[in-house]
């Protein structure tokens, strides 16, 4: 009975010890947004800032050390899902409890991570995104554009029958991770390029980690980042390939290298 009591002690000590809290931004250009982006954030909601800038033209760098965060320097231009891979190395190294992706360039409300860790924090969710569509006409009047509006719909409605999962958006730039999902899933092997996170959220439901969302208000404008048209399309069909791998992965077929465990340390 003792040894029992002191488990359970033990258990309500490590659920009221606050998490570890590392946010990771990858940044290309972001020297308009960056400064707003950080002060949005709730004093305290973070114990440090990782900034990876990915071959930045303007004066990103330059701010963002300003700003005392920490800056990691790609000299040429990796890629979206390069930047996140040397983001997440990153902060593995700091042994977080939690990890925080947000975009630097205000698209994201990041006054929510403190919710977004909370909610992970509780065990409640192993992974949260932040829904930029709570309602068509709230996106819409955010200033997202119509056809990335019905693409995102679409999409979204397809991964969530393939993945049974109940998302609001699929493809939102504010993620937040528990650490074992980052020492889990192989996202090493994945694409450089923007269908990484795709392949990260398939990765998480094929290692059966819980998914969840929280509304995020959403922002489009000028500076805020954006791929176009060409880029979406070609974001969009490779997409509903990786839908198709994870089902083969399912079925026993195809089961490449995204979908095996890392190995852990012994």
């Amino acid at each position: 009975m003792a040894e029992a009591a002191s488990v359970s002690l033990q258990e309500m000590e490590a659920e009221r010890r606050p998490a570890r809290v590392i946010a990771v931004m990858p940044a290309y250009n972001a020297a308009a947004t960056l400064e707003r982006t950080v002060a949005d954030i709730p004093p305290g909601a973070v114990d440090e800032i990782i900034l990876v800038d990915d071959g930045s033209r303007d004066r990103t760098v330059e701010i963002a050390r300003e700003l005392g965060l920490t800056v990691i320097v790609h000299p040429q231009n990796r890629g979206y899902g390069g930047n996140q891979k040397t983001c997440y190395r990153a902060a593995l190294e700091r042994e977080p409890d939690i990890v925080v992706m947000i975009h630097p360039d205000y698209q994201y409300d990041s006054r929510v991570i403190p919710l977004a860790a909370e909610i992970i924090r509780l065990g409640i969710c192993d992974v949260v995104l932040g829904s930029r569509i709570r309602t068509r006409q709230e996106a819409l009047a955010g200033g997202m554009p119509r056809w990335k509006y019905l693409a995102n719909r679409c999409l979204t409605l397809l991964e969530n029958v393939a993945l049974g999962q109940n998302l609001g958006d699929f493809h939102s730039g504010f993620r937040a991770y528990r650490r074992e999902v980052l020492e889990a899933i192989p996202w090493e092997e994945n694409s450089d390029d923007f269908v990484f996170d795709t392949q990260f959220l398939v990765q998480s439901v094929y290692f059966r980690f819980k998914l969840g969302d929280i509304p995020v208000p959403v922002r489009y404008f000028d500076e805020a980042s954006s791929i176009n048209f060409r880029r979406s399309l070609r974001y969009g069909l490779l997409t509903v390939w990786w839908l198709v791998r994870y089902l083969l992965a399912r079925l026993g077929f195809a089961r490449r290298r995204h979908f095996q465990a890392k190995p852990q340390p012994l």
